[in-house]
């Protein structure tokens, strides 16, 4: 199937509805009766308009800064969720660390202060050779177009076409690796746990937040021990050891939850049967009493429905955005840009940049900045990134333990990675942690 023009049924069109505090100039552009092939949101001023599908960090930090760098810009910001959630503290959240409030965001406000468009609604497809976006309330225009919807849950590599293992799977077990009601179903499954067997699985790298899972299995580790509830937590990791921060997570396994959590490396999973409760690994079979079960991450729905994810050695698609190492466009479309976890590999030294908030935050800046250079006809200039992220691994007394990477371009133009573990918990980590979220915060949230 040629995914280019690929469109989902209308059956399937999941319908947003439109922010009501927006503009009133974009109620008044919208056509009588509206249907999936209505065009809408007629374009604002001269500039160019720039079109970003996902409005998580990598999103909306690219609307702020386009509206920044390019004036005159029209800049559109397309988000299915009323609401922005944020996954780092997420953890945290689930054990009343922070408050609901602090995890989820208005964005509306950042909307109105910045000046660029924002509509809720589903994106359904694209043609990108008449530079056209359909989504749930019809076909908006682009010039560029950023693809920042993060991941998806690859439950197919487990259950093949079996539709109802994959709902009993995501109903039952769910992960939270993607903001939605699972981030509720979770904490109530925390709550609810009165122990047994709890059963963790790691996807294979990459994955969204390689350090976050062995965060929330500390957390999940200190609310069973403060509760003193009969329960152990058996972590399936395919990779051969811990990482990154592996000596830190270590101690803290050994050190504050010896008798609770058990680390299991090269399992990686083989079957999963979620009905009678086992999976089978690389490394045994193991049955569970509950489980918070992560299937293999993929780049968002929208990359694939525009027909640009890569294609490894033989063929295969790798799952990841085709797209320059460098300079964040397609490979075959360089009006395409992608930020954040949905991003494709960058070097063969480290594979991919880490799929966090603090990369997709900073490859939005980029973004921006590579587009205002081509709309000023100026010469793009590469930039690399960083990465830092705080994982909490004691909840009385706050402690955390921290990684850092860094970047650079070796004489042959190949980016490589050097990264930097923080492996011994101190409160004086925690504090650091939540200067970086308000920072980030106030970078993109208007806040």
């Amino acid at each position: 199937m040629q995914r280019r023009n690929f469109l989902l049924s209308p059956s399937a069109l999941a319908l947003g509805t439109v922010a009501s505090s927006l503009a009133p100039s974009l109620a008044l552009a919208a056509p009588a009766i509206i249907t999936p092939q209505s065009r809408i949101l007629p374009r604002q001023g001269k500039g160019p308009r720039i079109v970003i599908c996902g409005g998580g960090w990598g999103g909306m930090t690219a609307a702020r800064y386009l509206r920044d760098l390019i004036p005159h810009s029209d800049v559109v910001l397309l988000e299915r969720n009323p609401t922005f959630w944020s996954g780092p503290m997420s953890n945290k959240w689930l054990f009343d660390i922070v408050g609901t409030d602090f995890v989820n965001r208005d964005m509306l406000r950042p909307a109105n202060t910045y000046g660029y468009q924002l509509l809720q609604t589903e994106v359904t497809g694209f043609e990108r050779d008449k530079k056209l976006v359909h989504t749930a309330h019809g076909l908006i225009e682009y010039d560029f177009l950023i693809l920042s919807g993060g991941i998806r849950n690859d439950y197919e590599a487990w259950f093949g076409n079996d539709q109802r293992a994959i709902d009993y799977t995501r109903k039952h077990f769910p992960n939270a690796y993607i903001p939605n009601q699972e981030m509720f179903a979770l904490k109530q499954k925390v709550k609810d746990f009165k122990g047994g067997t709890l059963v963790m699985t790691l996807p294979p790298p990459p994955h969204r937040c390689p350090p976050s899972p062995y965060e929330r299995a500390c957390l999940i580790a200190g609310h069973i021990k403060k509760n003193k509830i009969p329960g152990k937590i058996l972590i399936l990791d395919p990779k051969p050891k811990i990482g990154p921060i592996g000596v830190g997570y270590k101690q803290a396994f050994e050190e504050l939850y010896p008798d609770i959590i058990t680390h299991v490396p090269n399992a990686r999973v083989q079957e999963v049967d979620p009905f009678n409760k086992r999976i089978k690994t690389t490394a045994g079979e193991f049955k569970f009493d509950d489980a918070i079960l992560m299937p293999p991450h993929q780049a968002a729905e929208m990359v694939w429905h525009a027909d640009l994810i890569g294609k490894d050695a033989t063929g295969k698609p790798t799952g990841w955005a085709d797209m320059h190492p460098r300079l964040f466009h397609a490979h075959s479309d360089d009006r395409v840009y992608f930020v954040g976890d949905l991003m494709g590999a960058i070097s063969d030294q480290f594979g991919h940049y880490p799929k966090s908030a603090h990369v997709a935050n900073y490859i939005g800046k980029i973004v921006a900045k590579n587009i205002a250079q081509r709309v000023s006809g100026k010469e793009v200039t590469p930039l690399l990134p960083d990465n830092l992220c705080f994982m909490m691994v004691n909840a009385e007394p706050q402690e955390e333990i921290s990684v850092k990477f860094e970047y650079e371009v070796d004489p042959t133009d190949k980016v490589i990675q050097t990264q930097i573990d923080m492996d011994v918990r101190t409160h004086d980590m925690v504090k650091e942690d939540f200067g970086w979220i308000h920072s980030k915060f106030s970078d993109f949230l208007a806040i």
